[in-house]
């Protein structure tokens, strides 16, 4: 039988249906229809929701139960790993190759997927919410090379990861690192994962179930942040500052 799904109101400020509606298989699948404007899209983050969706499909929104989310306070990283980390020369910074990071994230292989759910309409959408100051990266260098990075939209004081990618054993590591520290040290407590994975969970992430994830996304979302470039509160430093 075929999916029925509610479909947007032209109006990007228009209500989305109550999260509750979404279905159980696929798991959170709400709604399908409206667009990928930047009002669209922050309305929708607002109320714990995100566009996926691929090529030739319409545009198809997302609130799944429960939540992968990681807590920035408590972020750690692996160990052996820090151990490694030491000994690395790789760089960090913020907002510095946006389009490279959303292009690499898209060429990544993601395991049982076929292609990418970045379209040339997502990219051009999340390259818009950049230039507004909603959408940010943070890229890991090897020297001139870019070896790791995440990027995704902070609202209020509620960052939504969108996607990460290694070009390296560990780059994306580094990059959630170097962001979870830069979150808590501005007092914004969580990271938004959307679907839990193996990787997420090995690298601490949680379950929230729904209700508690919307209750603190409705609270967070609402301080008042203005948005702008993180260049210049998220200054380049060593990889290996995050191996203490």
């Amino acid at each position: 039988m075929p999916i029925r799904l509610p479909l947007l109101p032209a109006d990007p400020n228009g209500a989305f249906p109550p999260a509750g509606q979404a279905l159980r298989e696929p798991n959170g699948l709400l709604a399908m229809g409206g667009d990928l404007s930047a009002p669209r899209l922050l309305n929708a983050y607002r109320h714990g929701i995100f566009p996926w969706y691929s090529e030739g499909e319409p545009i198809l929104w997302w609130c799944p139960d429960p939540r992968m989310v990681f807590d920035t306070a408590s972020f750690r990283l692996p160990s052996r790993f820090r151990r490694w980390l030491r000994r690395s020369a790789w760089q960090v910074n913020a907002d510095g190759a946006f389009a490279a990071v959303i292009d690499a994230c898209a060429r990544s292989p993601r395991p049982g997927q076929d292609g990418t759910w970045i379209t040339r309409d997502m990219r051009s959408a999340y390259l818009a919410l950049h230039r507004q100051g909603h959408a940010h990266s943070i890229e890991v260098h090897d020297g001139p090379r870019l070896v790791g990075g995440i990027y995704g939209v902070a609202v209020g004081r509620m960052f939504f990861g969108e996607s990460m990618f290694s070009a390296e054993p560990g780059g994306s590591k580094v990059a959630l690192a170097a962001l979870a520290r830069h979150l808590a040290r501005h007092g914004w407590p969580l990271i938004d994962a959307q679907v839990e994975n193996p990787h997420l969970v090995s690298l601490g992430g949680r379950r929230l179930a729904r209700p508690e994830f919307l209750a603190r996304v409705a609270q967070l979302a609402a301080e008042p942040v203005a948005p702008g470039s993180w260049a210049g509160t998220l200054p380049a430093f060593a990889a290996s500052e995050l191996s203490a």
